[in-house]
């Protein structure tokens, strides 16, 4: 009869194990067990959607956050629109009817409770708060922005989660491939003759100037064979930091400028442009906006910045000969 029972327990632990995996992330422990092929997600930020999106995983998502969806984009019920679905990058994925659930640095806990998620994902940083609170209510995992690799990695964690390894496959190749093709393009047209070195300058409404320095667009550019044009000695989040009038002002001709402003209400590329910097600059700039509710990485993202920032750069070099 003790034979029996551990034989039983022991069985009892390998089908448990069997229907769990251990999913690789940034918070807690490092590591939390996920219930395998998840079914219910609740996403908190487009960051992390993006990596779901590419997963094909959309239709799982039962809730979602943002710091840029707008009361007026909710039904009275709490949901997103569907009109707001349709549009932007939202439109980039299939997404049925998830509920709102706050902005990623104060997410509603009891909305989140109450659609009983199998698994909790978002992009996180040095000092983002709520992951104890979050995982009381599901397993959680949040993947660092300005961790090496950030969304190969992310992707291939959560990929063994779903059993959806080759897919993950094929987007990071995908996306390394249309960096390869664009580069071949920009080669042809004389562009890294012309402007060897890149920046990327996010203007916000109001003052201040952000060059960014890892994964937010720069990436992308480094991919595409273009080298840093400005080196910070600090970060803020290890994504950016604010940079001075002077600095920019004192960017040599060989410099591509590309503006990419934050988006809605932070939005301060116009005034940018018509600043005396902005003037200055603009011979060697492009301006790069986002398409709505974008987050500002990821492998989909990465795939449209590759092609978008490529045809802007081409047409620009077209009309300065």
């Amino acid at each position: 009869m003790k034979m029996f029972l551990v034989a039983l327990a022991a069985l009892t632990l390998g089908t448990a194990s069997a229907q769990t995996v251990a999913l690789k992330h940034d918070e807690g422990t490092g590591t939390v067990q996920v219930k395998r092929d998840p079914k219910r997600l609740v996403v908190l930020d487009e960051q992390a959607l993006d990596l779901i999106y590419a997963l094909g995983l959309g239709d799982r998502v039962v809730g979602l956050g943002s710091a840029v969806i707008e009361p007026s984009q909710l039904t009275a019920g709490g949901f997103i629109k569907p009109e707001v679905l349709k549009s932007g990058y939202l439109a980039r994925g299939k997404l049925n009817n998830p509920r709102f659930v706050g902005n990623w640095t104060s997410p509603n806990l009891e909305t989140i409770l109450t659609l009983k998620p199998d698994l909790i994902v978002r992009s996180t940083w040095e000092g983002n708060q709520n992951y104890d609170k979050l995982s009381r209510i599901a397993p959680t995992a949040g993947f660092r922005e300005d961790a090496p690799g950030f969304w190969q990695k992310s992707l291939r964690d959560l990929a063994r989660v779903f059993g959806r390894q080759a897919q993950a496959e094929r987007v990071i190749k995908e996306a390394a491939d249309t960096n390869r093709a664009n580069a071949r393009k920009l080669a042809a047209a004389g562009v890294f003759k012309k402007y060897p070195k890149v920046v990327v300058i996010s203007p916000f409404a109001g003052g201040g100037n952000w060059l960014y320095t890892s994964v937010r667009l720069i990436d992308d550019l480094r991919a595409l064979g273009f080298k840093d044009g400005l080196k910070a000695p600090t970060t803020t989040l290890g994504v950016g930091t604010q940079i001075s009038d002077e600095a920019l002002l004192n960017l040599d001709k060989q410099t591509l400028v590309v503006i990419m402003p934050p988006a809605g209400q932070y939005n301060g590329g116009d005034a940018f442009m018509k600043s005396p910097v902005g003037q200055r600059l603009k011979g060697q700039s492009v301006i790069y906006n986002l398409e709505s509710s974008s987050p500002w990485a990821g492998p989909i993202v990465s795939m449209r910045n590759s092609n978008d920032v490529t045809r802007l750069i081409l047409e620009a070099v077209k009309e300065q000969k």
